[in-house]
């Protein structure tokens, strides 16, 4: 597993560990007026980073390319 991978893995982890935990947060009080508004936004926030991870976890791994000769060096005339 590739660095990228191993860090979308973990942002996937995180945005889920981040939303259960907010929920259940908020199961354990009754502050609805505040707790409903601010799940829409931690859940749009969650699943974006949620999205990020997942796309960095499933990317396809680039291969280095092997860097050839240089391009020369264009001088000016003056």
């Amino acid at each position: 597993m590739e660095k990228s991978q191993q860090t979308g893995l973990i942002i996937m982890i995180a945005a889920v560990f981040q939303m259960v935990l907010f929920l259940w947060a908020m199961l354990r009080r009754s502050y609805l007026a505040v707790a409903l508004p601010m799940m829409g936004a931690v859940a749009a926030v969650s699943a974006l980073a949620f999205w990020i991870g997942w796309t960095m976890f499933t990317a396809e791994s680039e291969e280095m390319e092997e860097v050839g000769e240089e391009p020369p060096l264009e001088s000016s005339a003056g």
